[in-house]
């Protein structure tokens, strides 16, 4: 059962792993800054103080991080998938539940064999009945096929099973912020994966880019894996500059996350 979603993305899985090993650093680096005519004395400076030297002191201050160095915290991303009811109704017009199955595993066995302490990620669902439905946490991501396949199998029954409605909005704002909150992190991502079925609910595109931007540390994305005709393109056209994506191909997720992290470190 598992095989049969995995086999599916195993290019894809590659393709996300060589890009995750080669994104680098961005955080600032804290510091000592010697050298300085005030501050806290430096202790090393002592003699030169006695002298008459002025610049005897040291402050704590931030240096960009050298290329290719150390990376000192982990870069913290959270997933947030729409398992709500028309994900399940509208899997047999355009196959998006399957996509967002097939995206939840990309990104499980992508991350599994990262670096040490470089990335930590967790995935929530948003459904009618509430924007966080907790499928994986924070520092306890699945480790075999067994446990992938559970959070799979827990995603497509919730969305079997769900209440109608709609929590897109709740659960993007809900992520931004609790993400943002997290201690240290080199960098922050939010991905919202998600149907475009916004109108329904009187979701206007520029409440949801609000939500997208409204923490300045953290970068968060919509990316959306179902359409009905072109239902997407008003939600992309209306979010604030490159926050909105349409992709109706899981081919395509690795470059999309590519080109998301690569913009973002290029800022």
């Amino acid at each position: 059962m598992y095989d049969s979603i995995a086999s599916e993305v195993q290019r894809e899985v590659r393709e996300l792993k060589v890009v995750l090993t080669g994104l680098e650093a961005k955080g600032d680096e804290r510091l000592w800054i010697r050298n300085q005519s005030d501050g806290d004395l430096d202790d090393g400076k002592l003699i030169d103080g006695l002298t008459g030297e002025q610049t005897i002191y040291k402050r704590r201050g931030t240096q960009d991080p050298t290329p290719g160095g150390p990376q000192e915290h982990p870069k913290r991303l959270t997933f947030v998938v729409d398992v709500s009811g028309s994900m399940y109704r509208f899997n047999g017009h355009d196959k998006r539940l399957e996509r967002m199955l097939q995206a939840t595993c990309l990104v499980m066995e992508a991350f599994e064999d990262t670096q040490p302490g470089k990335f930590t990620y967790d995935i929530v669902g948003h459904s009618g009945e509430s924007p966080c439905v907790p499928f994986v946490r924070e520092g306890l991501p699945p480790t075999n096929n067994n446990e992938r396949l559970k959070v799979l199998q827990s995603m497509y029954a919730h969305s079997q099973y769900c209440m109608s409605g709609d929590h897109t909005l709740e659960a993007t704002a809900l992520a931004v912020q609790s993400l943002a909150k997290r201690e240290d992190a080199d960098e922050r991502y939010v991905i919202m994966l998600s149907d475009a079925n916004l109108d329904r609910y009187g979701i206007h595109p520029r409440h949801l880019g609000n939500a997208l931007v409204r923490e300045p540390n953290t970068q968060a994305f919509c990316i959306m894996i179902g359409s009905l005709g072109q239902q997407a393109d008003h939600p992309k056209a209306n979010l604030p500059p490159g926050r909105g994506v349409v992709c109706m191909d899981t081919a395509e997720l690795p470059k999309i996350l590519k080109r998301i992290f690569t913009d973002v470190m290029l800022q």
